[in-house]
């Protein structure tokens, strides 16, 4: 994943025969973006057919991000997607530390102004996170930004199928993250692998996906941030995935929304938040909900907010 001159603090580089999809087992499907670039030149190689296409973005020239494609057997189409992996400084200063990963959707936005929804207008994820890190105020953590799929992200970020709106995929990129992303990232880089120490979070679509795998896969993200979250969608069902919890699971949510991201939408996260607090979870302890004085729907408000987001998730104490 890495070569040697970039980060010679690995030992080796990244090796893509560990890599197979559950259905596809004898297939890499998450690949250094520059072995893309390499086999896009030599068309005669026999890896070129089972690879996805190089990335349609401009490479990046931040430090310590890794651009990588991930082709799905659960999800195929597209057939590829990006992403990103970013490394906190003490992945190389420190050699034999392992560390807590946060899973993020529409990954495109994170960190490159380049690729933002909104260009010139990412979540500047990186620099927050390097900065509470030197500060003190969270342990240091490896950021994975997930891109979504444009015209499929609806379907893919929703758990149940709306009438009129369709959708409904939400289980199936599940499966994508757990089955097939999360043991691919654990392989290859120094993870801690456990839920208290995956957290997985997004804004809008990607708060509403976050919740359900929180309260779905418990056992896999402990932790996850759902900003401003869709609770709209389908009547609200991901109401009755809360309400239905036999147990409280052992899971710490932020919880966010702008009081000018309109009325519907504050009043459904003040209800989420209730039905939160009486299924257990304790305000300040394992719950944070964040009303934001003006804030709106939009990736510069989910900036602004993203470093009390990893203060409340990853604190160092």
């Amino acid at each position: 994943m890495h070569n040697q001159t970039q980060h010679p603090a690995l030992a080796s580089p990244y090796d893509l025969s560990r890599l197979g999809g559950r259905n596809a087992p004898d297939r890499p499907f998450l690949v250094p973006e520059e072995t893309h670039q390499a086999l896009e030149q030599n068309t005669s190689d026999p890896l070129l057919p089972s690879l996805a296409r190089p990335a349609e973005v401009t490479p990046s020239d931040i430090p310590r991000l890794d651009r990588l494609r991930l082709h799905s057997a659960i999800l195929p189409e597209p057939y590829d997607r990006s992403v990103s992996v970013y490394l906190p400084r003490a992945y190389f200063s420190e050699p034999d530390r392992s560390f807590p990963v946060f899973y993020l959707h529409d990954g495109q936005n994170l960190f490159d102004e380049r690729t933002s929804y909104v260009p010139g207008h990412p979540w500047h994820a990186h620099t927050t996170a390097d900065r509470l890190t030197e500060n003190g105020e969270i342990e240091p953590i490896i950021l994975v930004g997930v891109a979504n799929t444009g015209i499929r992200r609806m379907a893919e970020y929703t758990p149940t199928r709306d009438f009129k709106l369709g959708g409904g995929e939400g289980r199936s990129y599940a499966r994508l993250l757990i089955e097939e992303l999360k043991p691919a990232i654990d392989a290859n880089y120094r993870t801690l692998p456990g839920p208290a120490t995956t957290a997985v979070g997004g804004s809008s679509l990607g708060g509403l996906i976050s919740l359900f795998l929180g309260i779905e896969f418990p056992g896999t993200f402990g932790r996850i941030a759902v900003m401003s979250p869709s609770i709209w969608w389908n009547n609200r069902s991901i109401l009755g995935f809360v309400e239905g919890l036999p147990l409280r699971p052992d899971l710490r949510i932020w919880l966010d929304m702008g009081t000018s991201e309109g009325a519907k939408h504050l009043r459904d996260t003040d209800h989420l938040f209730r039905l939160l607090k009486r299924r257990g979870w304790q305000e300040h302890v394992n719950l944070a909900y964040q009303r934001v004085p003006g804030g709106i729907h939009s990736e510069d408000a989910w900036s602004d907010r993203f470093d009390d987001v990893l203060r409340f998730l990853f604190p160092t104490t």
